[in-house]
This record gives C-alpha cells, sequence and structure tokens, in this order.
C-alpha cells in the first residue's frame, strides 16, 4: 500500500494498527457479544439473589430467636405446653447455633417428663451435628454418657470421655467423674481413685463434683467385697 502525501513510515504503521485494532474488536463483538450480555444478566441475578437469601435468613433467625425467647419465658412460668413440637420446629429451620440450643432444652424438657428416649435422641442430633457450636456438642455428649451410662461398656464411657476428661479442660469434672465411675465397673479401683483425686483438688472444678468425687475416692479405699458390687449410679452433668 502506497504513502499518501505527506504520510510518514511511522503515521501510516499507527494507521494501520488502529484499523487492526478495530476489526478485530468488531469481530470479537460479533463472535461474543451477546454471550458477554448474557454472563453479565447473569452476574446480575445471581447477585440480586443472594442479597435476597441474605435478607431472608436475617428475617428468619430473628424470627427464631423471638420464638426461642418466648419459649424459654413459658417453661420459665411453667406454661411449657406445647414446647417440645415449638422446639422442634425452630430446630428444623434454625442455623446451627439455634438448632442446638433449641435440641438441648427440649432435651432438658424430655428429662423432666422422664422421656429418656427422646432426650437421648436430641442429644445424638447435637453431638452428630458438625455444624453446631463445640461447647453444645461436648455438653450433648456429657448429658447423653449419663443417660446412657447403665446400658454402656465401661470401656465405651471411657473413650468417649477421653478428649474431654483432660486437666484444665472445661468439662474436666464431669468427664473425668463419668470415666472414674466406668473404671468402678471395669474393677480399675486404683485408677478410678487416682482420677477422682485429681478432680477433687482442682480448684476450677465445681465444689457439687469436687465433693462428690472426694466422697467417692475416699470409698474406693476401702477394698472391694467379693461379691460383684452394683453398677454406680451416673452423676449429674457440671
Amino acid at each position: 500500500m502506497a504513502l499518501a502525501p505527506g504520510q510518514t513510515s511511522e503515521s501510516f504503521i499507527k494507521e494501520v494498527d488502529d484499523n487492526l485494532r478495530r476489526s478485530q474488536a468488531e469481530e470479537f463483538a460479533k463472535r461474543w457479544g451477546k454471550w458477554l450480555i448474557a454472563l453479565a444478566v447473569l452476574i446480575l441475578l445471581a447477585t440480586g439473589g443472594y442479597l435476597y437469601w441474605r435478607n431472608q435468613q436475617a428475617q428468619q433467625a430473628a424470627a427464631n430467636s423471638e420464638a426461642f425467647s418466648a419459649i424459654l419465658n413459658d417453661i420459665g412460668q411453667n406454661k411449657s405446653g406445647d414446647a417440645g413440637k415449638r422446639l422442634e420446629t425452630i430446630a428444623g429451620n434454625a442455623n446451627d447455633s439455634m438448632a442446638a440450643a433449641a435440641r438441648l432444652t427440649r432435651a432438658a424438657l424430655s428429662i423432666q417428663d422422664g422421656d429418656r428416649a427422646t432426650a437421648i435422641a436430641q442429644y445424638t442430633q447435637v453431638t452428630d451435628d458438625s455444624g453446631a457450636p463445640q461447647a453444645y456438642r461436648d455438653a450433648a455428649l456429657i448429658r447423653r454418657t449419663q443417660l446412657e451410662f447403665d446400658t454402656l461398656k465401661p470401656e465405651d464411657v471411657i473413650a468417649r470421655m477421653q478428649p474431654l476428661a483432660v486437666k484444665d479442660g472445661a468439662w474436666f469434672g464431669s468427664a473425668a467423674e463419668l470415666t472414674a465411675l466406668a473404671m468402678v465397673k471395669a474393677n480399675r479401683r486404683s485408677e478410678a481413685a487416682q482420677l477422682l483425686r485429681a478432680v477433687a483438688a482442682d480448684k476450677d472444678v465445681p465444689a457439687t463434683i469436687k465433693a462428690r468425687t472426694a466422697e467417692l475416692a475416699s470409698s474406693l479405699s476401702i477394698p472391694a467385697a467379693p461379691a460383684a458390687a452394683a453398677a454406680p449410679t451416673a452423676p449429674a452433668a457440671r
């Protein structure tokens, strides 16, 4: 292509380059323009849907919190009535923390009503819920084990409590006490007495548990009778 009058090589190259870029842009727009518009629309729809979902979640959480507070208020006034069903509704559509709190509350009500099976089922759901706060799962495991203590093998109780029966742990008192009672059932009296003495000497353990464990540790210093002793009763929660 010949140069136009007054056109230098540099200006010619720039013109060709501009034309090439314009041509490529037009070709790109023809080929991908519709897809890019569709993608932009999808992004807008997804963003709007997410914001709507967040708003719905916030509204549901507020409703669940209000309903849970109302249930606790009714329980405090001895008007539990249909609290179990209301708690089940909350547990079914609330977030992990609220659902776990509702199940723990329902389990406590079931124990008051003498319904151990329902209480165990509620505690089991909390312990198996990986999304629930760990503190709730630990509390549920302690209480579930207390209710199932008489039906469990000593080694099963000890295995369950092993992660919690650690010095300076939040559940050391309750978990160690259950572990010691399982050891007594397994005729491991010396180990049980040693663990109970550690609980009784721990300043962070609640006074009620310290008193029980100290008394039981003292009783274990007496030689066991030849006949098999009755299985010890599971303690109250920490």
